[in-house]
């Protein structure tokens, strides 16, 4: 039996800036609070059974955003790997946020 190795190509960015860990520590706090506060949302604002499906409504927005984060900032070979919900964050703050690079800019389209 052969165990395939994923090569890491880039390991996860350093942020360098207070500004920049700021911003990366206010996305992993959304991700990670966003699904309790819609069960708590709906706990208070109504029952028990519509706070259970508000619940599971804030669980599929959450996993929604964390992939689509995942998906825009961590590079295509590194897929694979599982990755927290800080370093998706960190990825995500140092790919378009602080750090922007070529990449991460949208391309114009020049028209003559």
């Amino acid at each position: 039996m052969q165990n395939e190795i994923i090569e890491l190509i880039e390991p996860t960015p350093k942020l360098l800036t207070k500004r920049c860990r700021l911003l990366s520590h206010a996305i992993t706090v959304g991700l990670k609070s966003i699904t309790p506060l819609f069960g708590l949302g709906g706990w208070y604002y109504f029952d028990y059974t519509i706070a259970f499906f508000s619940l599971l409504l804030g669980f599929i927005i959450s996993s929604i955003v964390r992939a689509k984060l995942r998906n825009s900032a961590i590079p295509l070979k590194q897929h694979e790997y599982n990755y927290t919900d800080a370093a998706i964050a960190t990825w995500y703050a140092a790919k378009f946020l602080c750090y922007k690079t070529p990449t991460s800019q949208t391309k114009e389209i020049v028209t003559e």
